[in-house]
């Protein structure tokens, strides 16, 4: 079976997760959270999903499944998981996402949440120990229907979005809303009609489409480009699957890095500590007046991360990755109003933000991405790269400093290495190249930084073709 858990929830194939699969693991999380005290019999959980075509039958499974294990789902719908997760923490109530996020439409996952927000890494040991335990029973496989609260729970999270800035700040700006497949989509509308700006929905799909603000295909930045110079646009926006990382592209259709949206974020909070993955560019921590604190790749180590930063005191504590997914660990005040903490990946602030300056500065957004003067960084991934081979990869470059400098040779020499997750790799012209296996679906991701686009593009390929080349 392809199911496991990776740097967010539970992941694999859609037709391995359907039926019993997803049955089990959502009496798994029940009783874990019976078994821990986290919830009691009779308690609230709530269900959301997005638009891929097996997330309903897997839905109304786990809505059994829950039912059956003593706890009361509440079915919020197709939502964004950042909705879900604000009114799961506003009602102290545990919950599941059932999306695949970026990944490709024949997959699909899990996300789960504690009523205080996301699970860390000892709550997925345990919901793991607990499904080998109900796999060997005879689980019923029986979808079925809860009480639905897909309104309250989308109007809970526009009322936080139209927070956020002042009335009309977005007037004057032209946006596009790249509205695809993401259960973003909708939201997007109503948050920037509401600030005043001029919206233009494209691309609205009813077929799945999975993009990935990392790596965006080369079919979605013809389509960004094709947009922006045929309808003049300040900006398009939109999101992956389920609307936890943010997609911003400038007048011409060029995506922002998300790493940049959440630096350009957190100097909008005026946040005091941002918590990072080894990820995002190596020019953060001069970019602004906060400590930086790296992580492992993944919202639960992000969170860890945000969680040691409060345990000693500080405040205005942030986190983003470099997909732009961007958490807040500590209450801020905006627009003259308290702004709760939300510690799971959101889209919405970091989009809000950038768009913001645009519309302050009176500047294009590419003018406003060049002022902050960061290494060029780039990233891209090899699909139906067998997660085996990454491993053999990667403990191949780790197993001798000569196999690492071979294999190199081609792009430059080694100066030092971080192996905080993946490997990275700082050669000796300053550039890094940074290898990391996906940790749910069979990819190899290769991140790099150089002094300027042409550099970078030229080493992002050869780091590709030496991964390709492989074995």
């Amino acid at each position: 079976m392809s199911l496991k858990f990776g740097t967010s929830g539970l992941r694999g194939l859609s037709q391995d997760l359907k039926g019993k699969a997803s049955a089990i693991y959502a009496t798994a999380f029940a009783r874990h959270l019976l078994a821990s005290g986290q919830a009691k019999a009779g308690d609230p959980i709530l269900i959301g999903q997005d638009f891929r075509d097996s997330s309903p039958a897997i839905a109304q499974t786990c809505i059994s499944a829950l039912a059956a294990a003593g706890l009361k789902p509440i079915d919020c719908g197709a939502l964004p998981t950042p909705a879900l997760a604000l009114y799961s923490l506003s009602l102290k109530a545990a919950a599941l996402m059932i999306t695949g996020s970026h990944i490709p439409a024949d997959r699909n996952g899990i996300k789960f949440y504690r009523p205080d927000g996301e699970i860390d890494k000892k709550d997925e040991i345990a919901i793991a120990e607990f499904a080998k335990q109900v796999e060997a029973a005879d689980v019923a496989v029986k979808p079925s229907t809860a009480e639905n609260r897909a309104d309250q729970a989308n109007a809970f999270f526009l009322k936080r979005n139209a927070s956020l800035l002042p009335e009309k700040s977005l007037s004057g700006l032209k946006i596009g809303v790249y509205q695809h497949s993401t259960v973003a989509r909708d939201a997007f509308v109503e948050a920037l009609t509401h600030y005043g700006a001029d919206v233009l929905p494209l691309g609205r799909s009813e077929t799945f489409i999975p993009v990935d603000t990392e790596a965006v295909s080369a079919d979605t930045l013809e389509k960004l480009k094709a947009w922006s110079a045929e309808h003049k646009l300040d900006a398009i926006i939109s999101a992956d699957g389920d609307g936890d990382r943010p997609l911003l592209a400038d007048e011409h259709g060029v995506p922002l890095r998300g790493d940049l949206l959440g630096l350009m974020t957190a100097n909008f909070l005026k946040a005091d500590v941002v918590v990072t993955p080894v990820t995002s560019n190596s020019g953060i921590e001069s970019s602004g007046d906060f400590e930086v604190l790296r992580t492992k790749v993944g919202s639960p180590f992000v969170i860890a991360g945000m969680e040691e930063a409060l345990s000693k005191g500080n405040k205005g504590v942030i986190g983003f990755e470099a997909n732009g997914g961007f958490l807040t660990a500590s209450p801020f005040t905006l627009n003259g109003e308290m702004v709760s903490a939300l510690p799971t990946r959101d889209c919405f602030l970091p989009l809000l933000a950038a768009l913001k300056l645009a519309a302050e500065q009176e500047k294009p957004m590419s003018e406003i991405a060049a002022a902050y003067k960061l290494p060029v960084a780039a990233a891209d991934r090899l699909q139906d790269f067998a997660q085996e081979k990454s491993a053999a990869l990667m403990e191949h470059l780790r197993s001798s400093p000569t196999n690492l400098e071979n294999f190199l040779k081609p792009v430059g020499a080694v100066k030092e290495t971080s192996d905080i997750d993946g490997l990275r790799v700082t050669l000796s012209n300053g550039n890094t190249i940074h290898f990391r296996p996906s940790g749910n679906a069979p990819e190899m991701r290769c991140y790099v930084e150089a002094a300027n686009e042409d550099e970078a593009e030229a080493l992002l390929n050869k780091g590709l073709d030496l991964i390709r080349n492989f074995g």
